[in-house]
């Protein structure tokens, strides 16, 4: 799901990637109140920066507090979105990713809640929810490309997800579909 300028900027900083700052993500899955599974992906509001308005996981950098990235992907989760990390139990977790624009190394982990969050949103983190049933995740109709300026080239043809009006891409496009990938290789 890389597109090829972020493929080549993956080669020239491979190096880079070793002075990343840490930070890590939860891919959550849930029960709707219908008792479907659903994956969290939040909206990050509009602001000047690298990852405005796009469509992520919760989470966000390590801090001195955190006894590793696991915790930080809870204490983020809690902190953006509410969900308590005792309400969430660990799957596993998936590979890390560098970042080139904004120099983190993300770690990706895989959580689920066996009930419905109440979710409480932070606003200066995250304009909306976006709640994505697994079927949608699973299905290949939901891959297809765009073209998107981004923080390093204007109008480049990049792999998403499509999920009604919302386009997931980058980083989070890439974790999604090594998701993808081992969710199938389970059934």
């Amino acid at each position: 799901m890389a597109p090829e300028a972020r493929r080549e900027a993956i080669t020239n900083y491979r190096q880079a990637s070793l002075r990343g700052r840490e930070a890590a993500v939860l891919a959550l899955f849930y029960p709707d109140q219908s008792g479907q599974a659903r994956l969290l992906l939040i909206k990050r509001p509009t602001y000047p920066g690298v990852h405005s308005d796009q469509i992520a996981f919760p989470g966000g950098k390590r801090e001195s507090g955190d006894p590793d990235l696991l915790a930080t992907a809870l204490r983020e989760t809690r902190e953006e979105v509410g969900v308590a990390p005792e309400s969430i139990r660990y799957l596993r977790r998936l590979s890390p990713l560098y970042i080139p624009p904004s120099n983190f190394t993300v770690s990706p982990f895989v959580g689920m809640a066996q009930e419905p969050p109440v979710f409480r949103l932070q606003p200066s983190e995250v304009a909306a929810l976006v709640e994505v049933p697994l079927a949608e995740v699973l299905d290949d109709a939901a891959r297809s490309s765009r073209r998107l300026s981004t923080s390093y080239a204007r109008q480049v043809e990049v792999p998403v997800f499509l999920f009604g009006d919302q386009v997931v891409w980058g980083a989070t496009a890439m974790v999604l579909n090594e998701l993808k990938t081992l969710l199938l290789q389970s059934f």
